[in-house]
């Protein structure tokens, strides 16, 4: 039986954000005393590393200092960030705009009881227009159409956009039969950032969300976004990236790796008013992107960029650890690869051209610290295949980072104290210890190597979707460095052994080394694994029908959409519905208007007269 895309009355065994998890208080005392203990531990740990009386040869001694500096800085400020993360965004001005969203007598009066997607929404006593752009870039069809009839069912009036940068014919047919807007350009210039842009000039709308093409939105997202906005000087307010597929290791690592950042680094980062979006599941104030002059389109990370942007301007971002809308994360070690060197990539960026901690910036302190945090945060990534390094020296040139002095158990002793926190406080957030995270983070560091790379030299990224339906690449066209690491691995652990064998003792290079050569080796079983299902793909498979489901009720497909009055006057387009629409495909035009049919140049031209 094939597994549906998404369903939300099955998804709470796979997100790592559980509905259990939402409603528990994530600030527990547990969690703040594991916290406070963790931060010592990182304390005494770097105390141990720094004395100068446990210093051993310049080498090792270097790469160990160099990485651990890297990972002990990011560790202690994220235990700051987390410890700030206390205090809700949700004051007393939200809920009270919660409250009088909607105005119940008119819209039991206007008989629209039993359309909440048609509700006018109010912000302020006044009616507010909302757009929901999907972006597309030739992802599954079947995924666009239960994005796309999920949002239709959004609580709120507000107008569906199926924006087409994949310009497919397909897509154009499935968003007119669902009732959806569509915009196809035929230039595909700034990437994402350049498909949003290019909508803000159709659409109208006061606020507009963004949602990747696979990502399901629940019912209520406006009803717990909107209300913010009451403060006028809200951009944007961002929600988790919780994902509903984490079917196999990659995909669960990566979905994993993620959500201590959602549940508690953004929450925290609140409390400077430094929260970033991260490109869906967002939804922005028009204004306020007018006034930065549209979404960042000079970086294939335009979701950082344009935040970054927004806070030198005076802009406040409002992050909520809600799950809104639960989408797919990765599940090959190509669209993982693909998806971190463009994500590092971005924040590589915005340390080596846009540098936080200069004067030129007009951040605060606190905005500074925490995007030096985000643009260096890949570095930590890069650690581990430093300290990889390090055994190999011990074993092939006796040198070692610590003197003879120091026994392996004192090392362990403050080693743990550190890392081992870390692992139990992960343990605490996710309710247990996942092994494909300690998997994916020690052998990404290829990953982000190439990134600084790329942001050194100014390469141009490619765009890529975690959603594609291209024919998957074997994973070890993405993996040349990890392979020939483990190789060097498997020769070090052997020589490393066969060396205490003759000297009766174990070391602790050796256990090092053999513990990296496991952990590579898992990793080169997932490689081998997923390439045999590449190359042996199921025969005759049937696909059965795909429900649906948003909070356990299947989604109704509605086939028809009228543009309102006030809008066919603005756009100069008539008043249609989706049964009169004729659609005729043509591929020499960018523009669209707003119910979906494309222009060629004569009806340009009748439309102009």
């Amino acid at each position: 039986m094939a597994r549906p895309a998404h369903d939300y009355a099955r998804v709470d065994k796979h997100v790592p954000v559980t509905r259990r998890a939402e409603t528990a208080d994530p600030y527990s005392p547990v969690m703040i005393l594991l916290s406070l203990i963790a931060t010592l531990g990182i304390l005494f740990y770097a105390q141990f590393l720094l004395n100068p009386r446990n210093r051993g040869d310049l080498l090792p001694y270097t790469l160990v200092i160099v990485a651990e500096v890297i990972l002990v800085t990011h560790a202690l400020l994220s235990m700051w960030t987390i410890l700030s993360g206390r205090k809700s965004p949700r004051e007393f001005s939200f809920h009270e705009a919660k409250r009088l969203m909607f105005d119940k007598k008119a819209i039991k009066a206007a008989g629209l009881t039993d359309n909440p997607e048609l509700w006018p929404v109010l912000l302020d006593g006044k009616k507010t227009d909302i757009d929901v752009f999907i972006t597309v870039y030739g992802e599954d069809i079947e995924k666009i159409r239960a994005t796309a009839t999920a949002a239709l069912a959004i609580r709120g009036k507000h107008r569906t956009w199926i924006l087409d940068d994949g310009r497919s014919d397909d897509v154009k047919a499935m968003a007119d039969e669902i009732g959806c807007y569509y915009i196809r350009r035929l230039s595909s210039n700034g990437a994402k950032a350049g498909n949003i842009n290019h909508a803000l000039s159709i659409a109208k709308g006061d606020f507009f969300v963004i949602l990747d093409a696979d990502f399901v939105p629940k019912p209520e997202f406006l009803v717990e976004t909107v209300p913010f906005f009451v403060n006028s000087n809200v951009a944007f307010v961002q929600t988790p990236q919780t994902y509903g597929n984490l079917v196999n290791l990659v995909s669960r690592g990566a979905g994993y790796m993620q959500a201590v950042f959602y549940k508690f680094v953004q929450p925290g980062r609140n409390h400077f008013n430094a929260a970033f979006s991260v490109g869906t599941n967002v939804i922005y104030r028009r204004a306020a992107v007018n006034d930065i002059g549209g979404i960042y389109t000079d970086s294939k990370s335009e979701d950082v960029w344009t935040s970054l942007v927004l806070h030198e301007r005076g802009w406040k971002t409002i992050y909520i650890p809600k799950t809104l809308a639960i989408g797919d994360a990765p599940e090959t070690i190509e669209a993982y690869t693909k998806q971190q060197l463009r994500w590092a990539t971005g924040g590589f960026e915005i340390l080596l051209t846009h540098n936080p901690l200069s004067p030129k910036r007009k951040l605060t302190m606190d905005q500074r610290l925490m995007y030096l945090v985000t643009a260096t945060h890949y570095l930590t990534g890069i650690a581990p295949g430093i300290l990889l390094v390090v055994p190999a020296l011990e074993v092939f040139f006796d040198l070692r980072p610590v003197n003879l002095d120091i026994t392996w158990q004192t090392w362990l002793l403050f080693y743990a104290g550190f890392y081992l926190m870390q692992i139990v406080l992960a343990f605490y957030t996710l309710g247990s210890f996942r092994w494909e995270v300690l998997m994916l983070a020690a052998v990404s560091f290829p990953i982000y190597i190439s990134a600084l790379w790329n942001a050194l030299v100014k390469k141009e990224q490619k765009w890529h979707v975690t959603g594609s339906k291209a024919k998957a690449q074997s994973p070890f066209n993405f993996m040349i460095p990890q392979v020939l690491v483990f190789v060097f691995l498997v020769t070090t652990s052997i020589v490393s052994v066969w060396r205490d064998l003759g000297n009766s003792q174990l070391s602790l290079a050796t256990a090092w080394s053999i513990t990296n050569t496991f952990i590579l080796g898992a990793f080169m079983i997932v490689a081998i694994k997923e390439n045999w299902h590449i190359n042996h793909p199921p025969k005759n498979l049937v696909a059965d029908p795909v429900e649906y489901l948003v909070d356990d009720e299947p989604v109704a497909r509605r086939t028809t959409v009228i543009v309102p009055p006030e809008l066919a006057d603005e756009l100069g387009v008539p008043e249609l519905t989706a049964a009169k629409r004729t659609a005729t495909p043509t591929h020499d035009s960018d523009t669209t208007d707003a119910a979906g049919v494309e222009q060629d140049s004569d009806q340009k031209e009748a439309a102009a007269k």
